[in-house]
This record gives C-alpha cells, structure tokens and sequence, in this order.
C-alpha cells in the first residue's frame, strides 16, 4: 500500500515533488532520462489513439476493443513529462512563465 498523497490544488512543484516521490516508492529513481523521455512519445501515441478512434469519419478495426480513457492518457503525460522534467533539473512552472513571456511577445496569425 502507498503512502504518496498529492494535495487538493497542487502546484507545479508540488507535482514535480509528488513524481520524485512515487518514483523511489515505485523503484524508477535510478533510471536515466532516455527511460521516461521514450516512455513519453509512447504515452502521447496512446492520448492520439484515444484522439483518433473518438473522431467521427475515422476509420478504425471494428473487431478490436480501444480505450477512449482521454483522461487517464493525459495523466500519464502529466506523470512521464514530469518525470522527464525533474530529470534535467528543469523548474516546470519557472520554465512556464519564461516561455509565456515570450510567446506574450510573439505575433500570432
């Protein structure tokens, strides 16, 4: 039974804390970055899957059972984003607001 609990309304860092923890409970502390980073492409094919199948006019295999669990997809990017994140150092909600600045600036058409 795991001990890990994330607080209601979690920050950024909360989340990016939350990770660090559930990964030692979990035993995947010690993987490199190319293990969550591979782990990511591969989670945002099943959130395309998901995106494909529910679009009317798609055609798909009417003999094979797909899961349309959007939001369970997204969480998992949530979590191997995050995990990649923490892996390079990266502040996710500093690198956020850096990034707005930036696209604040920027001419959209």
């Amino acid at each position: 039974m795991s001990n890990l609990h994330l607080q209601d309304n979690p920050t950024l860092k909360n989340i990016q804390e939350y990770v660090i923890a559930m990964e030692k409970e979990r035993g995947f502390a010690d993987q490199s970055v190319l293990q969550p980073a591979l782990l990511l492409v591969e989670e945002i094919g099943e959130l395309m899957k998901c995106v494909r199948k529910s679009h009317a006019g798609m055609r798909i295999d009417a003999n094979k059972q797909y899961s349309l669990d959007a939001a369970s997809e997204i969480a998992d990017i949530l979590i191997v984003l995050t995990s990649v994140a923490n892996r390079l150092g990266v502040d996710m909600e500093q690198a956020l607001r850096e990034k707005e600045e930036i696209n604040k600036r920027r001419s959209w058409q």
